[in-house]
């Protein structure tokens, strides 16, 4: 479960903090799937930064399955975020010089070994349409299949929670709604803590709960 207290996040400026988010509060369970949408500028990756451990609040509790990421030490950090959170970028990050099947092998490469990490790696692609692709370089493919491959790569851990930043924004209609509809598929597999991070109306309405950030705050706005 992901929980969220009275998180706050600001920046120092010679006039003062900048205050980008103020008193968060939300509570994800396994298989929720969550969007958040605003207008550019809010704070939504800001804020889908602190949930992933990769910026500490300034304010507030943040927990997943109990653990709060920000009292573990810098290498207890930099494995929870390895093992526990899987992330998808707008841009797709992947290596140009490794294949598809490497990219998506690189973070079991950090801490303990998975024996059957290929076997899995395998499977997540075949689950993407990847499976004729395994041995191409990102520059062969599309837009489409490469986000596709940092699907796979984000959930090759099996982390609980799955964080996407705009993970359609740079896909035309067509290949942003077969990369939706595989990420849907593969949270609903997996049973993951969904949390996605967009301007696509369409694809923020596809989650069952919907936030929106307006003026550092988070409110719902799929309830009655």
């Amino acid at each position: 479960m992901l929980e969220v207290t009275n998180l706050a996040k600001s920046y120092p400026t010679p006039r003062g903090p900048l205050t980008i988010l103020s008193n968060l509060t939300l509570s994800l369970r396994p298989g929720d799937a969550a969007s958040i949408v605003g207008p550019s500028g809010s704070g939504k990756s800001t804020l889908l930064y602190v949930l992933g451990a990769l910026e500490p609040p300034t304010a507030g509790t943040v927990t997943l399955d109990g653990v709060d990421p920000f009292a573990l030490s810098s290498t207890e950090l930099a494995v929870f975020r390895n093992r526990r959170v899987g992330f998808v970028f707008q841009d797709h990050l992947l290596l140009p010089q490794c294949t598809v099947l490497e990219n998506v092998l690189i973070p079991t490469l950090v801490g303990e070994r998975e024996p059957d990490a290929a076997e899995r790696a395998r499977e997540l692609l075949d689950g993407v349409g990847l499976a004729d692709r395994l041995d191409h370089r990102p520059g062969e493919l599309s837009g489409g299949e490469r986000q596709r491959v940092s699907l796979a790569r984000a959930l090759i851990r099996r982390p609980p929670l799955l964080l996407c930043d705009e993970p359609t924004g740079n896909l035309d209609r067509a290949a942003g709604d077969v990369v939706a509809s595989m990420l849907f598929d593969l949270h609903e597999r997996q049973k993951t803590v969904l949390l996605i991070v967009t301007h696509n109306i369409a694809l923020a309405a596809r989650c069952p709960i919907q936030f929106e950030l307006v003026g550092d705050r988070l409110a719902r706005v799929d309830e009655p």
